[in-house]
């Protein structure tokens, strides 16, 4: 049964509209501005990085079921006794099941996971002078990332798992912006994408798996409500750090 797409907005639409109008407006000066940046630096054209950011946004509404939780939790029932021709009302204790939906959100989770491993595989060794040196920097940033939203994120009762839309996009930056000043500049963009979106991803949801049944809600969106926002911003940080740091 749990295996239909949910459709559930992970951010509220003024935030949403935010996103998108934010969107909009950067796109059009980086396909006429920085073509050659982008090009040489991600080998993508500023069109296609621009349709992946629009899909994620897009694919945000979109929730894949993949397992469900369950949890023993007390219940208080309600029984009627009669006493002396007297009906008396009396709470009982009952262990009952409470289940938990666990999906992946589309735009924040499925979507970073697949541009992560392309950066990985393909773009780091064919853009970076040293793929090993990078790799290691990628390994940096998203040690720092996973430990940063780790300790900040949040369990919200009836809701999920949350973390402050400001600390991905920030830390990301920051961490970026050391290894390439400590080790030189090569493939800021990657690096950055890489080590914010999966590192948000393990630090807010996976390294939280297991508290998931203390929730007390009925669904936990992976990338989702809680997550989305920080993720998305990580990635149009990580675009405009290619033109910072190059």
């Amino acid at each position: 049964m749990y295996r239909r797409r949910i459709i559930h907005r992970p951010v509220s639409l003024t935030y949403y509209l935010v996103l998108l109008s934010l969107l909009l407006v950067l796109m059009p000066s980086l396909i006429l501005s920085f073509r050659e940046v982008l090009v040489s630096g991600l080998g993508l054209p500023p069109e296609e990085v621009g349709s992946f950011l629009l899909l994620s946004l897009l694919g945000s509404f979109i929730n894949v079921p993949v397992t469900q939780v369950e949890s023993r939790v007390p219940l208080y029932r309600m029984r009627e006794v009669r006493f002396f021709g007297v009906n008396w009302r009396v709470p009982r204790l009952e262990m009952g099941v409470r289940r938990t939906l666990v999906s992946i959100n589309v735009g924040g989770a499925l979507l970073p996971i697949i541009v992560s491993l392309y950066l990985l595989l393909y773009s780091i060794p064919l853009k970076s002078p040293d793929p090993i040196l990078t790799y290691g920097k990628v390994f940096f940033v998203l040690a720092i990332e996973t430990v940063v939203v780790y300790r900040s994120s949040r369990l919200i009762k009836g809701l999920g798992i949350a973390t402050p839309a400001f600390v991905p996009p920030v830390t990301v930056a920051l961490a970026t912006t050391f290894v390439h000043i400590l080790l030189g500049t090569s493939c800021p963009t990657q690096i950055a994408y890489i080590g914010g979106t999966l590192g948000t991803l393990i630090g807010a949801d996976l390294l939280n798996m297991r508290k998931i049944s203390e929730l007390g809600a009925p669904m936990v969106s992976i990338g989702g409500a809680g997550t989305f926002d920080g993720i998305y911003t990580t990635g149009l940080i990580s675009v405009l750090l290619v033109l910072i740091l190059t």
